[in-house]
């Protein structure tokens, strides 16, 4: 399994993120659905490949359906953008900026085939806090209120970008610590 291969690249230090991976792959709060999306979401927001790859064919191996695959790469796709723009609104003084059109194209926020709404919300959430913006945690956690999903169904997708995270950036610094090629 992709998820124990990624688990094996962890070094010593970092144990417990291998432990938690193993844990919330197993995670019964959300659907497979929603949980697989949560990490391919995930890992691509945080970019690192070893991690993408690992996630995306454990991901296809839990049976996570190709649209399910293109709207969790939309969701970390458009929240790029917006947790960029949308932090910067949220942290900048000058409350003019935020009566301010964004003029920033998104349809696809709201526009997701081929998956529930709750489902893209919970991915949004995942990336919104991987890219730390207050303001779209909060506009999509309180979209998920309102359709029902309970806190413990958003911590799930909140443990899942922590540790997805996590493993990104530690296999980021094991390439750079210990590369896989010689002659640097």
């Amino acid at each position: 399994m992709p998820i124990e291969a990624l688990r094996a690249r962890l070094p010593a230090y970092a144990k417990d993120i291998g432990t938690n991976l193993a844990a919330l792959a197993e995670e019964t709060l959300l659907t497979d659905q929603a949980k697989w999306g949560c990490f391919v979401a995930s890992a691509c927001a945080v970019g690192e490949p070893e991690t993408l790859k690992a996630v995306t064919i454990a991901a296809r191996e839990a049976g996570l359906a190709e649209a399910a695959f293109d709207a969790a790469r939309t969701a970390a796709a458009i929240m790029a953008m917006n947790n960029v723009y949308f932090r910067a609104l949220h942290l900048m003084e000058a409350p003019e900026y935020r009566a301010l059109p964004s003029k920033l194209r998104m349809n696809r926020l709201t526009h997701h085939p081929g998956v529930e709404t709750i489902d893209y919300e919970l991915w949004c959430v995942a990336v919104s806090a991987i890219n730390a913006c207050g303001a779209c945690l909060d506009s999509h956690e309180a979209e998920l209120r309102a359709r029902g999903v309970q806190p413990p169904q958003v911590q799930a997708a909140l443990r899942i970008a922590a540790v997805v995270h996590a493993a990104g950036r530690v296999l980021a610094i094991e390439a750079v610590d210990h590369p896989p090629f010689s002659g640097v």
